[in-house]
């Protein structure tokens, strides 16, 4: 290979390595898309009733009820774990921020020290177990607590 060739070939893989860079840069600074939940999507949500059941039902229960007196603070000062039913406050939080805690974890969205026993997820699942785990849940809520969500998340959304 003459000196000629040997330049051109450096200088491809300069221009190459450059793009990369730029692609990357690009990429990871894009606003992440918005989490949308897809609750009548039966594939997903069958999905994630199963996951939900390998990782959340010990203590989040079977039927998404939670644990008893989970208003209420035990011996070591935290909260038991909330039902995810309707009778939850679950349903009062966006799919993106329910996603942000299942995958980050309360004290990252936060910034406290609140003592919570909830494993943070992002290790341990993926973004779309996350999601289908999530859409589980929701497909599980009443119509008009579904609708008042769905209202919910719009408005998020359009602000």
């Amino acid at each position: 290979m003459n000196k000629g060739n040997l330049y051109i070939m450096i200088s491809i893989l300069l221009v190459l390595m450059v793009m990369m860079g730029l692609w990357q840069f690009s990429e990871s600074s894009r606003e992440p898309v918005p989490v949308a939940l897809t609750p009548d999507n039966m594939e997903v949500v069958f999905a994630g009733k199963t996951i939900y059941v390998a990782q959340c039902a010990a203590c989040h229960g079977k039927e998404l009820q939670g644990q008893p007196d989970w208003k209420r603070r035990n011996a070591d000062d935290r909260l038991p774990a909330p039902p995810h039913n309707e009778t939850g406050h679950t349903w009062h939080h966006t799919d993106q921020l329910l996603f942000d805690l299942t995958k980050k974890g309360l004290q990252a969205i936060t910034g406290s020290d609140y003592a919570t026993d909830m494993p943070i997820y992002k290790d341990i699942l993926s973004d779309d177990e996350i999601i289908a785990v999530l859409s589980y849940i929701k497909s599980t809520w009443p119509a008009e607590i579904r609708k008042r969500h769905n209202g919910m998340n719009k408005a998020t959304v359009n602000n």
